[in-house]
């Protein structure tokens, strides 16, 4: 099923409000929250269901905002309309437009997606217009408060126990104003990552809006020099201009755009040259219909797309879907390395495993939807929440 998508970048509003819809109707969506992750089930009149996810952080609160402002414009609607109803919910709530309006739209796309797939028998990619497969993974750190000796030496583990061969390391202090997590780590951390894994190993680098243009730029040449290849929001984020002048100073690719929603400012970032790379964030960025149409935003514009995906929630299943259907795929799936000593609230959240690496390779199943099926004992836990269709 390909996503309606224009040079703005906006779906068009094409169902008004009442006008029946095609496919089942929407009659229930009920949250499953807590402050760090929340599940989202809706439910259809004929009884299908479908599983999905706001976005981490903040998830109780996400979950008020889909009840409020969400449900009521997808509740006794289609399945069918989900592309309506996902450019519909901006137009209705246009005086709260912002970062928890999307997270909270990503809940209600991602259920609906893992439903439509049900239904159909087949994976969410293949429904956006892709297939099951394979998807070469990167390793990606998440921690600052790691010596480089500490930080070579689990990569190594991780290349030799799964086969990784690109991995991804922090550099700076996050929104650090050109301070390091302490005095000449970042100086210390990138020769050192080169010298333990090869000249062979694909390496990358994020600096969570941490640097001026200037030590960006000082930084960046480093980079340069030790043969690493993706340097992931070097300034502000929201300073795009600051961003551009970083990426046309360096050869090396600049990547950007996990925290942005905005299509407004996805067009901006894309005419400054702000970034080599998009990457979206399919919860952030309001689920895999406003996802797919940054990456096609992307496409025109002749850059790839690496999708944020910065723990192991539903959030990297969505975007190795994502991965196997849009046109400019890029050469990796951001997977992060960190378990449950460092994000316990991962634990125990689905009956199986979805993130076996194998030969530094992660895998699509051909499983109907999204292929996973939450914890019913940690459903049981959460705080739940539901809305209804008064018909």
């Amino acid at each position: 099923m390909s996503i309606p998508y224009s040079a703005s970048g906006a779906v068009p509003l094409s169902t008004p409000r009442g006008q029946d819809d095609t496919g089942p109707r929407i009659t229930r969506i009920e949250t499953f929250a807590t402050p760090l992750i929340g599940f989202v089930r809706v439910t259809t009149a004929d009884g299908a269901q479908g599983w999905g996810q706001v976005s981490t952080y903040n998830s109780d609160i996400t979950a008020q905002i889909l009840h409020r402002q969400v449900a009521p414009w997808a509740l006794g609607r289609g399945v069918d309309a989900l592309e309506d109803v996902i450019a519909e919910i901006p137009l209705r709530e246009h005086k709260y437009p912002g970062t928890y309006l999307c997270r909270a739209m990503a809940g209600l796309d991602t259920a609906i997606w893992d439903l439509r797939g049900k239904q159909a028998g087949k994976p969410v990619a293949a429904l956006l217009g892709g297939a099951a497969g394979k998807i070469r993974a990167y390793a990606s750190s998440m921690r600052r408060d790691i010596t480089p000796e500490a930080e070579a030496a689990r990569l190594i583990g991780l290349r030799d126990a799964h086969g990784f061969d690109a991995f991804k390391v922090r550099v700076g202090a996050e929104c650090g104003q050109d301070r390091d997590e302490w005095p000449g780590r970042t100086e210390a951390i990138i020769p050192a990552i080169r010298r333990a894994l090869g000249d062979d190993a694909a390496l990358l680098v994020d600096g969570n809006s941490g640097f001026s243009p200037k030590r960006a730029i000082a930084v960046g040449h480093m980079l340069q020099d030790n043969g690493y290849e993706h340097f992931e929001e070097p300034c502000p984020y929201w300073e795009l201009e600051q961003t551009a002048e970083v990426s046309a100073a360096l050869s090396m690719d600049v990547a950007g755009g996990e925290q942005d929603w905005d299509f407004q400012n996805w067009r901006r970032m894309i005419a400054l040259k702000s970034v080599d790379i998009v990457q979206p964030d399919v919860l952030y960025v309001g689920g895999m219909i406003r996802a797919m149409q940054v990456a096609q935003m992307g496409h025109a514009a002749g850059l790839p797309c690496t999708p944020h995906a910065a723990n192991l929630s539903m959030v990297t299943i969505f975007t190795m879907h994502l991965l196997r259907a849009v046109p400019n795929p890029g050469r990796y799936l951001e997977l992060s390395i960190e378990g449950d000593d460092y994000y316990p609230w991962q634990r125990d959240l689905f009956t199986s495993d979805p993130y076996r690496v194998e030969d530094g390779h992660v895998t699509v199943t051909d499983a109907p939807g999204w292929g996973v099926e939450i914890n019913p004992e940690w459903l049981a836990k959460s705080s739940y929440s539901v809305s209804d269709w008064a018909r």
